[in-house]
């Protein structure tokens, strides 16, 4: 197994089959043996369904496996779960959507396979990048403000001009180690696993990507902003532990 594509779903009934054919395309397109695993974090619309369903629009040579998680628990948790599910050589998880296209992978993977690093964080903020539409004013604020707060408070290296963009690849065998050891269910997870990387001595690069804000956000910064911050603290204080 070449690839594991992992995409967390709350609430996508609308979006996850055009996932599931974008991300089976991409692998067939490029001649990778490849998985697709779509974890339905707790939905209460037909998300599960409609994965389920676009079985019937990818080639059978692409393996698709659809898990649904009893209630939702946070983007963190399923991109957990998803991990461990995942046989690939190499793993990432892309947010549903398509806010950055499949094919960017390949500049992840370059890194990889080129020995520079262990994992391969696509980043909307760095030079290069292509926004082909960008945030709203707040979501723009929030995000400074939690990255004022992770590297000053959380210790995040500065270098790191993105954390939370949805697009990541990894070692598969690195990829399932640190997952297995995180504990964030939330929105910070990406921040926990740079920590974890970093503390087992794991390199992380970042690569521009292309971009497209996706407004149907499942995540509301007015009302996150507390329970974020609360989260990274937690998470600051369990890394240490380890």
């Amino acid at each position: 197994m070449d690839l594991s594509i992992i995409i967390p779903a709350y609430e996508e009934s609308k979006k996850i089959a055009a996932d599931v054919k974008a991300a089976a395309a991409f692998l067939q397109t490029n001649h990778f043996a490849g998985e697709i695993i779509v974890v339905d974090d707790g939905s209460s619309d037909n998300t599960t369904q409609a994965a389920e369903a676009a079985a019937r629009l990818i080639s059978s040579e692409v393996s698709l496996n659809v898990i649904r998680n009893d209630e939702h628990r946070g983007k963190g948790y399923a991109v957990r779960t998803g991990m461990a599910q995942s046989k690939g050589e190499y793993v990432m998880f892309a947010d549903s959507g398509s806010c950055v296209p499949y094919e960017n992978t390949l500049d992840g993977l370059k890194l990889l396979k080129s020995g520079g690093c262990d994992i391969a964080n696509g980043s909307r903020k760095m030079q290069g990048c292509d926004i082909q539409r960008g945030q709203s004013w707040h979501r723009r604020m929030f995000s400074r403000l939690f990255r004022l707060f992770i590297v000053h408070v959380i210790g995040v290296p500065a270098e790191f001009t993105d954390t939370q963009c949805g697009f990541k690849v990894y070692r598969g065998e690195v990829a399932r180690q640190l997952y297995g050891r995180c504990i964030t269910d939330g929105f910070s997870f990406d921040v926990e696993v740079i920590l974890r990387a970093r503390k087992a001595g794991y390199r992380i690069k970042e690569f521009p990507v292309t971009w497209t804000c996706d407004p149907d956000s499942r995540l509301s910064a007015a009302r996150s902003l507390g329970p974020v911050l609360r989260e990274l603290i937690a998470v600051k204080r369990a890394v240490a532990r380890d």
